[in-house]
């Protein structure tokens, strides 16, 4: 097995024992919100004049799933729908009181995974962040690249 093979194997093996490790306490502390109406939460919540083409985009999701999905949110009561006076064709979303509940759980929920995790991030180098953010940053334009080539129809 070569390096790329050994590192993609573990990248997959490193999220997936992040996403079990997780789990319980997110269904605990999420209950009753599926994982991607909690992510829609969080892109509102961090992203000004979040629209369904943002949502697509951002979810590689097409804009009628985007619909559906902000329509249940709304339906929940954790998302509103507004307009800009100078723009009253575009619909913008925003989080509720509710919506922001939610959120602060799950953002809590981040900061305690972090903190369990905090030993291990100590002990890596400024050199060795900016070394793997810059692999990252390669290996996403590569892949938006091939997405865009394939024009796979998500983002429409």
């Amino acid at each position: 097995m070569n390096k790329e093979e050994q590192f993609i194997i573990g990248f997959r093996e490193l999220y997936n024992k992040m996403v079990w490790l997780n789990k319980d306490k997110m269904e605990e502390g999420l209950k009753g919100y599926k994982p991607s109406e909690v992510h829609c939460i969080e892109y509102i919540e961090k992203n000004i004049d979040s629209n369904v083409t943002k949502l697509a985009e951002s979810f590689y999701m097409t804009r009628g799933a985007i619909s559906r999905l902000t329509k249940k949110l709304i339906k929940k009561g954790l998302i509103e729908s507004y307009q800009k006076s100078d723009n009253k064709k575009e619909i913008y979303f925003r989080l509720t009181e509710q919506g922001k509940e939610v959120y602060k759980i799950h953002e809590e929920l981040h900061k305690e995974f972090q903190e369990r995790d905090k030993g291990v991030f100590e002990q890596v180098t400024e050199e060795q962040f900016d070394s793997m953010l810059s692999f990252l940053e390669k290996y996403n334009s590569h892949l938006d690249a091939e997405i865009k080539k394939q024009d796979l129809g998500i983002k429409s």
